[in-house]
């Protein structure tokens, strides 16, 4: 568990990540984070959870077209 402080940015209030936080979720500046909602609370993911969904659809579309899309590759 890592321990985040809250600090003044400006008129906005910011989250300072630890060096350790930013290597474990392979961030650095710049880099956008994701605050979603969860069963047990909130949750801060690098990951797109839209984007997650578009590709969970891609995926069972090209599983489903196969033969479809290996005559398109060719």
């Amino acid at each position: 568990m890592h321990a985040l402080k809250l600090t003044q940015i400006g008129n906005s209030v910011g989250v300072i990540l630890p060096k350790e936080v930013l290597a474990i979720l392979n961030l650095g500046k710049g880099d956008t984070l994701y605050l979603t909602t969860s069963p047990d609370g909130m949750r801060i993911t690098p990951h797109d959870p839209v984007f997650e969904d578009q590709m969970q659809v891609a995926r069972e579309v090209m599983k489903s077209r196969r033969a479809v899309l290996r005559e398109l590759a060719k």
